[in-house]
């Protein structure tokens, strides 16, 4: 049985793994997939990149304490995030990617950048 392009449904050719006749019909195939992600996606896809450029501004030195209206004033949308790492202590910090931050008294935080990522 000869194996048909993923793209345009020509046979395909060649190595036996081999799914597309050429790179025009993978390129086609692939950016058609792309275009398939809902418009939510998108959506929450730009305000957790906006959240982590946030705290990449406010946090240059990698840790920093800072009061939650500075972070509201820049934009930062509390109701997004990526991960929670909870600490033995039982400490919860959130993270957008590999920068995060932690609740404390009063309406401070605590913004930390995680290098280990």
């Amino acid at each position: 049985m000869e194996k048909q392009c993923l793209d345009c449904e020509k046979p395909v050719r060649g190595r036996i793994d081999k799914k597309f006749c050429d790179d025009q019909c993978r390129s086609n195939y692939n950016n058609r997939l792309k275009s398939k992600n809902p418009d939510i996606v998108n959506f929450i896809n730009s305000i957790l990149k906006n959240n982590r450029k946030i705290l990449e501004k406010l946090n240059p030195d990698g840790k920093t304490k800072l009061l939650k209206s500075k972070l509201l004033q820049a934009g930062f949308n509390f109701g997004f995030h990526t991960h929670i790492y909870e600490t033995q202590k039982g400490l919860m910090y959130i993270f957008c990617y590999e920068y995060g931050y932690l609740a404390l008294e009063k309406d401070w935080y605590l913004l930390v950048k995680r290098n280990e990522i």
